[in-house]
């Protein structure tokens, strides 16, 4: 059976929801401001899940919430209560960990799909049934899979159980996120959503005998970053993701911006689309996804443990910096009398060559031709973050199109 895989793309905010779904979203997964894994994502508030499923349900988008902390005992009571909310919202899945927050999601609201979370080490087919027969409609694999286990894994499950893997974005050293560092170092524990990232910092060895005597793991004069990841793309995969069986290509990035997302979204979803309509096409596009996918931030790129174990290679041992050749400066809300109105996100002004990023794939340049605050007074640059504005560009964009300038 040929599947159609769906994409899946990560939101912070409303915002970002809303570009995702523009961009080419299949699928939006977002946190509330409760028991998901990303407790410094600026996450949804009631009000807004509710604003954000409405949005994505009208472009015929879905929605999935996270509630996939590994609860304590103390969570418990907190999660029904949560769960009894969001009966009522109709999320479209939960990403569920924790069998007892899957037991309760079951016995609160039934009606609403859950989905096993990566933090559940979903590493076997075994695995799988299991949750299968628990009454779980999809599971999300462990990073830690090769190509050739997820082939596997599908030829031994149900047909009707989907698979969804992690196929762009920041890599976790530990075991699929599972990881005590954190905690360990900061107090803040990352299976309960409060991941400090202590694997992008720098190190050295202390000898017990000699303290104070630092012996740094040399890589260059910088220090060290032994437990930093380069980034997972597989935008040059996808006929390979789609023969594996996988049935939703997964983005990781909860605390990633919109332009970030829109950059993501928009160049998997041409990918995607075209490989389906012709894979000739999708083979000729290539040099234009991967032109497209470099412009967001990143650190390097690797194929994760797709093709076998990770070596040397997939660390970046020299530094713990991303690459950046755009900056955001907002989104379209409204276009009126030839003016767009966003809200400010870097400084740009009058003058100034920028870029509307467009959801079909198109880069127009543009010139900034006028500045208006909300008062209609004329301004020569925007320098106050979250200013709401009123710009004039040598060509109008249309709403929800994205500015962003190179750097």
């Amino acid at each position: 059976m040929s599947r159609h895989p769906e994409l899946l793309v990560p939101a912070s905010s409303l915002e970002v929801l809303k570009t995702a779904v523009i961009f080419g979203a299949d699928a939006v997964y977002i946190g509330g401001e409760a028991f998901g894994l990303r407790a410094k994502a600026k996450n949804f508030s009631m009000e807004e899940m509710k604003e954000g499923i409405r949005f994505a349900h009208e472009h015929g988008v879905k929605v999935y919430v996270t509630a996939n902390i590994l609860a304590h005992n103390e969570d418990l009571p907190g999660v029904r209560e949560y769960f009894e909310e969001l009966k009522e919202i109709r999320p479209d899945a939960l990403i569920i960990a924790d069998p007892g927050v899957f037991e309760i999601a079951k016995e609160v609201c039934p009606e609403i799909e859950r989905h096993i979370s990566t933090q559940a080490n979903n590493t076997n087919y075994g695995t799988y049934n299991f949750w299968y027969r628990q009454g779980a409609s999809r599971v999300v694999s462990a990073r830690e899979l090769s190509m050739e286990e997820i082939k596997e894994l599908r030829a031994n499950i149900p047909d009707d159980l989907e698979i969804e893997t992690f196929i762009h974005g920041a890599m976790c050293i530990s075991y699929s996120g599972r990881c005590l560092l954190s905690n360990y170092f900061t107090g803040r524990d990352a299976n309960r959503g409060a991941c400090t990232h202590p694997c992008r910092w720098k190190y050295a060895v202390v000898e017990e005998t000699r303290p104070g005597e630092y012996m740094p793991v040399y890589e260059n004069e910088r220090g060290t970053y032994i437990f930093n990841s380069k980034d997972l793309c597989m935008i040059e995969y996808i006929p390979e993701l789609i023969d594996a069986g996988i049935d939703s290509f997964k983005i990781e990035g909860r605390m990633k911006t919109a332009l970030y997302v829109a950059t993501v979204a928009r160049t998997y979803r041409k990918a995607i689309d075209d490989y389906q309509k012709d894979p000739e096409l999708y083979r000729k596009n290539m040099p234009w996804y991967l032109d497209q996918i470099s412009n967001c931030t990143y650190r390097q790129f690797t194929t994760g443990f797709f093709f076998g174990k990770p070596d040397e290679n997939t660390q970046i041992y020299d530094s713990n910096t991303y690459n950046k050749e755009y900056t955001y400066l907002g989104i379209v809300h409204e276009v009126r009398d030839g003016l767009c109105r966003i809200e400010q996100r870097n400084k740009f002004s009058v003058g100034e060559m920028i870029e509307i990023m467009k959801p079909d794939g198109r880069n127009v340049e543009v010139q900034v031709k006028r500045i208006l605050n909300e008062e209609g007074r004329e301004q020569e640059s925007a320098p106050h973050s979250k200013q709401v504005l009123w710009v004039e560009l040598s060509e109008a964009p249309a709403e929800y199109d994205l500015l962003r300038r190179k750097e």
